[in-house]
């Protein structure tokens, strides 16, 4: 990991975080060393095992840890309860123990024992958020009884700084009687009715506090459930009042990485575990794994236990786009959120000497800086070495850029913060950072050391040819403050991962996408000598916590809703355009996908009076998983208990009642059913309208249906015809929409083919 700067903001895009495990060498005696070295010998396994008949209703917790100790090796000399790392309750029939390769392969050889596996480590994948997704006091969603009181939200993350306005107390009721966590802060640093429990679930960390390690989850728990924050602000820019999704809901803090082991799966599992325990009514995870079969992957195994509860998890996309089949948290009973662009923007534009000038941002606007014109240098001209485009450390050294504004390409071995330094060791006046290809129009404002702008990939190219048109290019720097009112605004991000699912491709995914692009919240430390302290970050960990704030406000509107029912209120009022009324773009302003946007972007107001909604129960999901061809042992590890698919009657991915279509289309026609549920008023018509795939034929019987009483549930039938190949030319997939209309209720699901 690169060298963070003093005020740790080369941690600031988040983007794609990589944890470097660092082992510090310390002198110590002779048997110290032989004990460390022991311990290094021993890896982390996660060990699941079939569930005891008894085990979790008959018999105490102690005897619980018992049972799972009676697995470990009597082999080595340390006694077994320093092996155990976790033993879990809730999530999983596992536990977490130090073993050597050779011990794990043993265990495995027991009956008892499902799987041994080494642990992984996860990744780590607002003033005005609220406003633009249309949540303002007293209207619609945001209304004196529904801020989310009474919900609590449990955020998976780095951990907390718990000082922060944005988590005061003041005001709130207390936890509701369900809570039953408790709160490792003491001394000035404490819990209360907002910030009601934080944990460290990292066992080696070298604070023992769930304090903040990255400057990622206070930000993320503010953009969830922040309080009302007055004159919220970086740098004077983007000023408002700062406030979460959820603003009364209650927040638990679950830490589960550090900078020195990253985020362990055994913490993760640790912490989804015991916040089913404590009573969390919301789990949001910005973290996860590349795609993985479900039963390997902790988020998802965690997650199913999660809803068997009731409790609603939100996780992260990630932030490996814009290509295909680079998502994370893939199971369909997870929401799994994309990123988007809000309509404000920290407005600068780079002014070159032939008049013309080109759109980007900058988080400094710098008010002493002069519009005259200055030199203007590439830094990839001088090819000193193959990294002087990218302004990398030491790269411009010895190259004549005093007094020049220096154009950088992003990318490279260093962060926007790096490149501005080089520059600034470097005599350089100002720079213009320009996008590569992969991000297009995507710009961010991002706080550097000297004035800089950042532009789109289309103006670095054309700022580049205007320097090789002329012997003496000049530019100038024009600094231009908040704007807000984009119309191309929401658009997809270009770090936002995007399908198809690859370890369930007949589930659409991501199912939505959110706020995740140059958003402010609250910060663990001060980047502008301010306190309180804000920052603006992007990534798919900030659109997560969005829809999990979201999530929590219509959990409080609608109590009997299952995680299922919510997340189809979510995705079946998605937008489809942006403000402008054009369809959502992405990084490169063409219109964004099927695989990039999933149902949409969410609608908050809209999803709670959805007017109907595709619901699953836990159990609809077994016939599922037997229909991914997974092992009666490998299920039992996601479910918890003996599943045996030959007496059960598996679906195909596109049978489960998912509030999307993902189809993969060869020359048979194929039929599915889903299953509405009314929950809007009694004696209501819906007539089906279709937006048909290319290439596709589609019917649905029947084509209009009457829901005379609430709650009442009705299914229909679609049936997905393949027209010749020569309809769809060389195109790999195709997309459209089916919509179930009344006069006041328009319920949409997405469709997605993909041709074999």
């Amino acid at each position: 990991m690169e060298k963070k700067s003093k005020n740790g903001m080369d941690l600031v895009l988040l983007l794609g975080l990589i944890f470097i495990l660092c082992v510090n060498s310390t002198s110590m005696a002779e048997e110290q060393v032989e004990e460390i070295q022991a311990q290094d010998s021993l890896l982390t396994y996660i060990v699941h095992v079939k569930k005891h008949e008894s085990i979790f209703s008959l018999q105490s917790e102690e005897e619980l840890h018992n049972w799972y100790h009676s697995f470990l090796p009597q082999t080595y000399e340390k006694p077994n309860k320093e092996r155990m790392v976790f033993t879990y309750r809730n999530v999983a029939s596992a536990f977490a123990a130090k073993l050597t390769p050779e011990e794990a392969k043993a265990m495995q050889e027991k009956d008892e024992v499902v799987s041994a596996r080494p642990e992984r480590t996860l990744t780590l994948h607002t003033t005005h958020s609220p406003g633009f997704l249309g949540l303002r006091p007293e209207l619609g969603l945001w209304n004196a009884s529904n801020f989310g009181e009474g919900i609590i939200i449990g955020l998976i993350d780095t951990g907390i700084d718990p000082s922060h306005p944005s988590f005061n107390g003041e005001g709130m009721p207390p936890p509701p009687a369900k809570w039953k966590g408790h709160c490792e802060f003491t001394g000035n640093r404490t819990c209360n009715n907002k910030l009601i429990g934080a944990r460290n679930l990292v066992k080696n960390a070298t604070n023992d506090l769930p304090l903040e390690d990255f400057f990622h989850g206070t930000h993320t728990s503010a953009e969830a459930a922040g309080r009302f924050v007055l004159n919220a602000s970086v740098f004077g820019e983007a000023l408002g009042t700062a406030a979460g999704m959820a603003p009364n809901a209650h927040l638990a803090m679950y830490k589960v990485c550090n900078d020195k082991v990253g985020c362990p799966e055994s913490a993760i599992l640790a912490a989804m575990d015991i916040a089913i325990d404590d009573g969390v009514d919301v789990l949001s995870l910005s973290l996860g794994l590349p795609s993985s079969p479900f039963y390997v992957d902790p988020i998802a195994i965690g997650a199913f236990a999660a809803i068997q509860k009731g409790i609603f998890v939100s996780c992260s996309a990630a932030n490996s786009g814009p290509d295909y089949l680079t998502l994370s948290n893939e199971a369909p009973w997870i929401l799994t959120v994309g990123a988007s662009t809000i309509d404000r923007k920290i407005a600068a534009s780079a002014k070159l000497g032939n008049g013309l000038e080109y759109e980007g941002e900058s988080l400094i606007q710098p008010e002493g800086f002069s519009q005259r014109f200055l030199p203007l240098a590439y830094a990839g001209a001088f090819g000193n070495n193959s990294d002087a485009a990218f302004c990398d450390p030491g790269s411009l050294k010895n190259v004549d850029v005093k007094g020049k504004i220096v154009l950088c390409d992003v990318g490279g071995e260093s962060l926007f913060t790096s490149k501005a330094q080089e520059v600034l060791n470097a005599g350089g006046a100002g720079m213009i950072l320009t996008n590569q290809e992969n991000f297009g129009f995507n710009t961010f404002a991002i706080p550097v050391v000297l004035p800089s702008v950042h532009v789109s990939y289309a103006a670095g190219l054309a700022i580049k040819a205007y320097i090789n048109s002329t012997l003496a290019p000049t530019a100038t720097i024009l600094f231009k403050g908040t704007v807000i009112g984009d119309p191309l605004a929401p658009a997809v991000t270009a770090f936002s991962s995007r399908g198809p699912n690859l370890e369930s491709p007949g589930i659409l995914k991501p199912d939505i996408i959110g706020p995740g692009m140059n958003i402010l919240a609250a910060w663990g430390v001060s980047v502008d000598n301010k306190i309180p302290a804000y920052n603006i970050v992007s990534g798919t960990s900030m659109s997560c916590p969005h829809l999990s704030g979201i999530a929590a406000l219509l959990k409080s509107s609608h109590p009997d809703w299952s995680p299922a029912a919510i997340k189809s209120a979510i995705m079946t009022t998605a937008y489809t355009v942006n403000l402008g009324g054009k369809p959502i773009l992405d990084q490169r302003n063409l219109p964004a996908d099927i695989f990039a946007t999933g149902a949409g972007h969410v609608n908050p107001n809209k999803a709670n009076d959805p007017g109907l909604i595709y619901d699953l129960q836990p159990e609809d999901y077994i016939p599922y998983l037997c229909g991914l061809h997974y092992s009666d042992r490998e299920i039992s590890v996601i479910v918890q208990r003996k599943v045996t698919c030959s007496n059960i009657t598996s679906i195909p991915e596109a049978q489960l009642n998912y509030p999307s279509f993902s189809i993969l289309m060869g020359s048979d026609s194929q039929f599915f059913t889903r299953t509405l549920t009314n929950v809007g008023p009694a004696n209501i018509t819906y007539t089906v309208n279709i937006d048909v795939p290319l290439a596709l034929g589609i019917s649905v019987s029947p084509g209009q249906i009457t829901f005379t009483e609430v709650n009442q549930k009705v299914t229909y039938t679609v049936g997905f015809i393949p027209e010749s190949k020569g309809n769809r030319g060389n195109h790999s997939f195709a997309q459209g929409s089916l919509t179930w209309s009344s006069d006041k209720y328009a319920v949409r699901i997405p469709i997605s083919v993909i041709f074999k």
